[in-house]
């Protein structure tokens, strides 16, 4: 989630496609699901995604992608994988910019899950009402559908990524229900005790 910022991605002007990564990878136009292509080419999205408004430099998205063995048509796999997913956002496809030594995947506020839940979670973080924190936590957590990129598990970046991702959803229950404890809602302190069971 590092990387050089993009230069002028607030002039790429407004898209009507969403992401969402918590979860299956998914991405939609108007509400309607766009078809990503190949587990590798889907992978590409997730590694961009991750990293949205920032430069991912070629060689990171193959070490990702490969790991410490990639193919020695690795590089022109990427262009093929790129240039897939261009097509498959279509007119929104400009939103996928080439900037040395890399990609970048312009994305608009609001339009990605993850982005959301890191928003409602520093939110809450300042929120000194408990209920309104609660509240807060109780949305961010919302946008959770289930494991985060679970048909990517097997790709080499998953190993780091999948567990972070994991770690935020948990850190974030944990301080849910502190909030809802504060608010004298005692049903939840087993739910508290399995939460940092799993931690």
């Amino acid at each position: 989630m590092t990387g050089a910022r993009a230069t002028g991605a607030a002039a790429a002007g407004p898209s009507t496609v969403k992401f969402r990564l918590l979860g299956r990878l998914e991405a939609s136009r108007n509400g309607e699901p766009i078809e990503l292509g190949t587990r590798k080419q889907r992978a590409v999205l997730a590694l961009l995604l991750l990293s949205a408004n920032r430069v991912v430099s070629t060689e990171r998205l193959i070490d990702e992608l490969w790991g410490t063995s990639p193919p020695e048509s690795a590089r022109s796999a990427l262009q093929v994988y790129i240039a897939g997913l261009r097509k498959a956002l279509g007119s929104d496809g400009a939103i996928l910019r080439t900037i040395p030594p890399g990609y970048v995947l312009q994305v608009e506020r609001g339009a990605l899950d993850l982005e959301r839940f890191a928003e409602l979670r520093d939110e809450a973080r300042g929120a000194e009402d408990p209920e309104h924190r609660s509240a807060l936590l109780h949305d961010a957590l919302s946008l959770w559908r289930d494991d985060p990129l679970a048909e990517l598990v097997a790709e080499p970046f998953a190993s780091a990524a999948v567990p972070q991702l994991e770690q935020l959803r948990l850190e974030t229950l944990e301080q849910r229900i502190e909030a809802d404890l504060e608010l004298g809602r005692r049903a939840v302190a087993q739910e508290l005790r399995l939460a940092r069971e799993q931690r």
